[in-house]
């Protein structure tokens, strides 16, 4: 009787003890509950939004304590201070696919520090986890890679040497934007964008938390809907701003104010992110200026820019401006002079207008053509000036608002 008796308290201890574990496993701890800030756990990180449930799992054995992503609220930014020597450490990143051509980097940049990864060929080495979200993958995969030996600047570009997207005073040349690039003003500010002109991307583009879908900007939306997963602690910008088209310079400090473990993270994203690589690289090119300067715009007066970015000095606003408007005159006569060119005149010498006058296609012709051949003129002396005055640092620091002294370099 007596251990019939023992038998029947063990299994009535037994029951608790059982019905005590099912019930801890069904009620959320409070650490659960909360938002994970101390880094990664062994188990799963999950941030429900309408894009779908998109989970993190521990991947990277290289993520420690620091948190991914970490409160970003935190994140405080400050001014970088220019060495009184000039010789910075650069690399140029290079994301490429295996058919571009980038021989010209070799032929026009000559000792210049090249990482060059190639998106498309997983036996190329360098070569990113996974060929998605175009640049970003490469960029990200840069910092993780190099986190411990980076250079004083990095340099993000594209493969390509002409394009529409680098600066036209520096002739939609990336060989000139980068023989030209302060490095004194890159790490001052910490964060570059390459390219100056506001169009398109200033000084408002994205607007995320808009309903409708645009056919231009197809990220606008989806942004909106995955803002949580990438800053899960910031609030929704009403708009983000930068100048097209993710190709910008970093200071060391500025990436070193940022934990490894978050870029690992944003790379975790992107790899799996149903988005599509089109989409989930567009996400990045209007976010990479909220992360590193943690403004949603980040939009430099354009004169600024390119007197202290790359000493192209015209004097303030105004005579920038200026130089703007003889730009869109030589445009504006361009254009007229071709179509003269393709309306061939008649078999009397003269030639049909679009509004349907009648005009002297000689005449018009030699006098379209004088028009644009001084306004050239005027164009190359103003910029021969703009760049002589770019020699000099205090002329820079002027015209940037910025304080100088003597002895003060760039």
């Amino acid at each position: 009787m007596h251990t019939k008796k023992l038998m029947q308290l063990l299994c009535m201890v037994a029951t608790i003890i059982l019905v005590a574990f099912f019930y801890s496993l069904a009620t959320p701890t409070e650490s659960a509950k909360r938002p994970q800030t101390g880094g990664f756990e062994e188990t799963m990180i999950s941030f429900p939004t309408s894009t779908g449930m998109m989970s993190f799992h521990r991947a990277h054995p290289e993520l420690d304590q620091e948190a991914a992503p970490q409160r970003s609220t935190a994140t405080t930014f400050v001014p970088g201070s220019p060495r009184s020597v000039s010789n910075y450490s650069r690399v140029m990143v290079i994301p490429r696919m295996q058919e571009d051509d980038i021989a010209w980097i070799s032929k026009e940049l000559p000792g210049l520090d090249v990482s060059v990864y190639v998106a498309n060929d997983p036996s190329a080495s360098p070569h990113p986890p996974k060929n998605k979200g175009h640049e970003v993958m490469i960029y990200l995969t840069y910092l993780i890679d190099n986190y411990d030996r980076l250079p004083d600047i990095v340099l993000f570009m594209h493969s390509h040497r002409w394009t529409h997207h680098n600066d036209a005073l520096l002739g939609f040349d990336a060989s000139q934007m980068i023989r030209a690039l302060n490095s004194a003003h890159v790490m001052r500010a910490g964060y570059m964008n390459m390219r100056c002109h506001w169009s398109p991307g200033c000084p408002e583009w994205l607007r995320p938390s808009g309903r409708q879908d645009s056919i231009s900007k197809q990220e606008e939306t989806v942004l909106g809907q995955c803002w949580r997963e990438l800053f899960p602690f910031d609030p929704l910008p009403v708009f983000l701003a930068q100048p097209c088209c993710a190709q910008f310079a970093l200071s060391k400090s500025r990436i070193l104010s940022i934990p490894r473990s978050r870029y690992v993270f944003y790379r975790d994203w992107i790899m799996r992110t149903p988005l599509t690589d089109y989409i989930s690289g567009r996400i990045w090119e209007y976010s990479w200026q909220y992360l590193f300067t943690k403004n949603a715009a980040h939009c430099p007066a354009e004169h600024v820019c390119y007197c202290d970015g790359f000493g192209v000095c015209f004097g303030g606003e105004a005579p920038y401006s200026q130089y703007v408007e003889l730009l869109a005159s030589r445009t504006k006569l361009a254009e007229e002079l071709g179509l003269l060119d393709r309306n061939p005149p008649n078999e009397d010498g003269r030639n049909m207008s679009t509004s349907g006058h009648a005009q002297n296609d000689t005449d018009e012709r030699t006098k379209t053509r004088a028009q644009l051949t001084q306004v050239e003129a005027e164009l190359d002396a103003r910029k021969r000036e703009a760049l002589h005055r770019g020699t000099d640092p205090r002329l820079r620091a002027e015209e940037c608002g910025r304080l100088w002294r003597e002895g003060d370099g760039f």
